[in-house]
């Protein structure tokens, strides 16, 4: 499906799903276990011509950034945002984010160079802030909106380094229970993984580059979770490196609602899809948009709940702060 487009987005606002076309074949790439990755080089170009560009856009105002756990619902958020009359969005744009910082690619899909996971405020030089606000206003003016959302789960290890780009910027960190992002994450690669030119393409990245960095930057920076890094480094079972990756990932945003409450708001994916007339006007005071009829009638046509997945095995090296983590996010065990 081009661009999450289906009948009912097309129909609901056809406008948007322009956008969303301009999005999908301009500004966001196409990553590793994708198709059509062809076009890649074309969109680097393009990006690179737009960030060292004179040109004037329009300025970027308090942008959105939907952060979390890939497979917790971002994507589901992130369309539905896309729906406001005043948003374009942007899903995963991770080509223009590569742009603007060239080691931040922790999959793999435009650069085999070193990755790196967490970016602090003082990684961002005056060129990048130029680059990011010249691409995200290139957008706007292309796409005619006023307010962007960039969905792009694993800015959560990034905040400070996207808020020195855009001090105003907006995160809305979207929280799943733990067993059902895990078993999601698991269903995922394996459904989508593939082999290219020998290499592993899937969930862990380019032949395992996204989970090596997981372990390399995050597990061993983590007191709770550096023992018995050795067996974790081999874990080679979906759902135990999932529910390392969901574990860190949240963790990471518990910690930043206790340092940087004003400018994340927390919301439960579970309460998103039974109860969205509360829930998404909450979302729209925290990120001052104006309620919209129609961006609300399409979420309480496509928003449903979705039953919850069984418990699994988790690894004993695991299990203790894994349910730590789901009770501190108000989940039973």
């Amino acid at each position: 499906m081009i661009a999450q487009l289906n009948t009912q987005y097309i129909k609901t606002r056809p406008s948007k799903a322009i956008s969303r076309l301009i999005s999908y074949f301009f500004f966001e790439g196409r990553p590793a276990t994708t198709k059509g990755r062809w076009i890649n080089p074309l969109v680097l170009s393009f990006l690179r011509r737009i960030a060292t560009s004179k040109r004037i856009f329009k300025p970027v105002k308090k942008p959105i950034f939907i952060i979390g756990t890939g497979r917790s619902g971002t994507t589901v958020l992130g369309t539905i945002l896309s729906m406001h009359r005043d948003v374009g969005y942007l899903n995963e744009p991770k080509a223009l984010w590569h742009i603007i910082h060239p080691y931040e690619d922790i999959i793999g899909s435009y650069s085999d160079t070193d990755g790196v996971y967490r970016l602090s405020a003082e990684d961002a030089t005056e060129e990048m802030c130029h680059g990011a606000k010249q691409l995200f206003g290139a957008y706007l003016s292309t796409t005619r909106s006023q307010r962007i959302v960039d969905k792009y789960p694993e800015l959560i290890f990034r905040v400070d380094f996207v808020r020195a780009l855009f001090p105003d910027a907006k995160f809305i960190f979207l929280i799943r229970n733990g067993w059902d992002t895990c078993h999601s994450i698991a269903a995922w690669s394996k459904r989508l993984g593939i082999q290219v030119n020998g290499e592993t393409h899937d969930w862990w990245g380019v032949n395992n580059r996204k989970w090596k960095l997981i372990v390399e930057q995050l597990i061993t920076t983590d007191n709770d979770l550096k023992e018995g890094i050795k067996e974790k480094r081999d874990f080679d079972r979906h759902l135990d490196r999932a529910a390392i990756e969901w574990v860190v990932t949240m963790r990471e945003g518990l910690r930043l609602l206790e340092r940087s409450s004003d400018c994340i708001y927390p919301v439960r994916f579970e309460d998103l899809t039974s109860e969205p007339d509360e829930v998404l006007p909450y979302i729209c005071e925290f990120c001052e948009l104006q309620l919209d009829t129609t961006f609300l009638d399409y979420a309480r046509q496509t928003l449903h709940i979705i039953p919850p997945r069984e418990q699994f095995d988790i690894h004993h090296r695991i299990a203790p702060i894994f349910n730590d983590t789901m009770t501190r996010l108000g989940y039973n065990i």
